[in-house]
């Protein structure tokens, strides 16, 4: 399986140094990439890399093109980042095969479901009644969707995971706990990614809603009755508790927690294992255990909690030269 760099250019645009007839069999890092192979690069600190990379053609910015054409073969793009992304998914069309459309025979699909003809369940699925899946959305192997969730256009949904899953409602009683059944479902809107065995737990009352462009990776929990806005993502691992309203165009590091009933603006970034216990009403970057806060101040008290030790010995050694009286 082969593909010609002029034959990328000619699809994707950008320009092409070097030449058009070049065989591409597979696209690699850039620091094991061989000659019949295309890489990209980011990052200006990999400039060393670069010179000492035997890939056939790289995928660069503007301002790494002198660079990357005293190397050898290249194509100079505005966002070599998305440009390499929309290979990765011209490769996908033309070498990995499309995507079976219909239920696969193994799948179950309850009365009063809806799969689009368009749409792929894959083998061991269960689509609850009454549940709606949207045009070319692909549903991977051993998925579930509960009764009555909803799931938009052009969305994947990863292998094992669960939509529409009862939250985790129960009331004390006498020193036990009644369960609180869950009446809403999961609304989910067009091109959500939804990572392997990721849970969205239905809406006690309401439904639980993720909109539009959301993506989700691997192993993450969203508790139920949350709304996240458009274009969010989060990593592997986080865990949203319940009620909890995320804005659009937010990140979400991994093993991020955000608490319940808090409420996040757009385009608050959380860095990988931070704890939000409080709701973030401004924009920006936050970092920390507890308490979070702001990622620059976070930054502060980190350097000045590495020097405590050194602290403390002065403040001792200061009190020691202190006479008797002014130490009590």
């Amino acid at each position: 399986m082969t593909l010609r760099t002029g034959a990328i250019v000619q699809a994707l645009g950008g320009e092409l140094f070097g030449d058009a007839d070049r065989l591409i069999t597979r696209l690699a890092p850039l620091e094991s990439a061989q000659p019949s192979e295309l890489s990209f690069l980011v990052n200006p600190r990999l400039t060393q890399v670069l010179a000492g990379s035997q890939a056939g053609c790289v995928i660069v910015g503007a301002a790494m093109a002198e660079a990357a054409r005293a190397r050898g073969d290249c194509i100079v793009a505005d966002n070599p980042h998305l440009y390499f992304a929309r290979v990765t998914q011209m490769w996908k069309r033309l070498h990995g095969g499309a995507a079976r459309r219909g239920v696969h025979p193994s799948a179950v699909v309850q009365e009063g479901a809806f799969v689009h003809p368009t749409a792929s369940v894959g083998a061991l699925c269960f689509v609850g009644r009454g549940a709606r899946i949207g045009e070319d959305t692909l549903v991977k192997e051993r998925v579930t969707i509960g009764e009555d969730c909803v799931i938009g256009a052009r969305c994947v949904i990863q292998s094992g995971a669960v939509i529409g899953g009862d939250g985790f409602g129960f009331a004390p009683h006498e020193g036990a706990w009644e369960k609180i059944e869950q009446l809403g479902a999961v609304r989910i809107g067009d091109d959500v990614e939804i990572g392997a065995n990721t849970c969205i737990d239905r809406g006690a009352l309401d439904d639980t809603v993720i909109e539009d462009g959301v993506k989700l990776d691997n192993l993450i929990q969203i508790g139920h009755n949350c709304h996240i806005g458009q274009h969010t993502a989060m990593a592997g691992c986080v865990g949203v508790a319940g009620s909890a309203r995320i804005g659009a165009y937010c990140t979400v590091g991994g093993a991020g927690m955000i608490a319940g009933h808090l409420t996040i603006a757009d385009h608050v970034h959380v860095s990988a294992a931070s704890f939000v216990t409080r709701s973030i009403l401004k924009p920006g970057h936050y970092t920390g255990f507890f308490p979070i806060a702001e990622n620059r101040e976070w930054e502060k008290n980190a350097a000045t909690l590495k020097q405590i030790h050194r602290l403390r010995d002065r403040i001792k050694h200061l009190e020691q030269m202190l006479p008797e009286q002014d130490q009590e």
